[in-house]
């Protein structure tokens, strides 16, 4: 690993770096000078475990506050159980019946499966990342991690090779991503990329009284099994589903939510924010991503603490997009070619 200002551990001004364990899975704790920030990311999946934030004042720490509902041990992040922000590459949500069709050939990511034949998320949450590189200042920290992992054989279905870079910007008020997929073999790949954060706000309360709003004008309409329509009839304007709608910020109350949302209105700079705020406090979050969909899970089925948090999803394309003729173009990643997917989110603080 290297780095410039501190690298891999820093001075006593600038952010700093530490190697750590959960359980016996490696993780990177990234820590502000104060202690009023601090990040802890498991090299499984390149996975945010925790963020918190809070307020530093003469090298103490006075307060800290967490942001995320992320794996609180290593059995929770082997199960992957809830996908908690897990990055998602080399797609995201669901591929109806595990099975699509690329560079004129049938692809099943479940040979010989009977029965659930449910694929979701991709294979990046789970894969062995190393951390290649770090910066430190007095007011950020840059960390990259890579994966070379995704190749031909070691995935059924996907015999496409891909190296994966997730660099993280880490600030005092915000957190940044950026996923940067090459294609390293000498075939065309399907491919898209996208991040599944749980925020919390108001715990220990549930997120009903959380208010929530969402740039976007179209729902992805889908079917029982959650899989989008055929093209078109998959476009909803949510002028006619104002239950769906977010445009005006709103309180969630018990509004049980697994959907995705399109056609979201960027502001300056082509940057989309969604804001989920507690008006209890004034905090907020302000959820952010470069193009895209949102998607939103109110965590109804999770495993543990069922609407205690919220997941604000920034997504490449929408589910089952592999499966979708109309975005087979855009998501065809050629030989010795880049892509990037850059989101993040900011926090704003109580003001009570």
């Amino acid at each position: 690993m290297t780095g410039r200002g501190g690298g891999g551990g820093g001075t006593a001004d600038t952010f700093r770096i530490a190697e750590g364990r959960l359980g016996d899975e490696p993780t990177v704790t990234v820590s502000a000078p104060d202690g009023a920030v601090r990040v802890v990311l498991a090299l499984r999946g390149a996975t945010l475990l925790s963020w918190q934030t809070g307020r530093g004042a003469a090298g103490h720490l006075t307060e800290l506050t967490e942001l995320t509902d992320g794996y609180r041990d290593e059995a929770e992040l082997l199960s992957q159980d809830g996908v908690r922000a897990g990055l998602l590459a080399p797609f995201p949500n669901r591929v109806a019946d595990g099975r699509y069709h690329h560079g004129g050939r049938d692809h099943d990511l479940l040979p010989g499966r009977v029965g659930d034949r449910t694929v979701y998320h991709g294979f990046a949450r789970e894969a062995p990342f190393r951390l290649v590189d770090a910066t430190t200042t007095a007011d950020s920290a840059r960390l990259l991690l890579r994966t070379t992992s995704i190749r031909p054989g070691r995935y059924p279905g996907y015999p496409f090779a891909l190296d994966l870079d997730v660099e993280y910007t880490i600030g005092r008020r915000e957190l940044g991503i950026e996923i940067r997929a090459t294609n390293v073999g000498e075939i065309p790949a399907p491919y898209a990329a996208g991040w599944h954060p749980y925020f919390t706000l108001s715990r220990p309360r549930p997120i009903d009284d959380l208010v929530l709003q969402i740039p976007a004008h179209t729902l992805i309409r889908t079917d029982a099994s959650l899989i989008p329509l055929r093209g078109k009839h998959a476009l909803l304007p949510l002028d006619r589903r104002p239950d769906m709608d977010f445009r005006t910020p709103r309180r969630l109350g018990d509004a049980v939510i697994d959907a995705c949302f399109a056609d979201l209105t960027p502001g300056p700079g082509g940057r989309t924010e969604t804001v989920l705020s507690d008006p209890a406090t004034g905090a907020a979050l302000r959820v952010w991503q470069y193009g895209g969909y949102l998607h939103v899970f109110t965590g109804d089925t999770l495993a543990r603490d069922r609407r205690a948090s919220i997941a604000l999803e920034p997504v490449e394309v929408p589910t089952d997009a592999f499966n979708r003729p109309e975005l087979a173009t855009a998501l065809s990643l050629e030989p010795g070619r880049r892509r990037e997917f850059r989101f993040g989110v900011a926090y704003v603080p109580s003001t009570h």
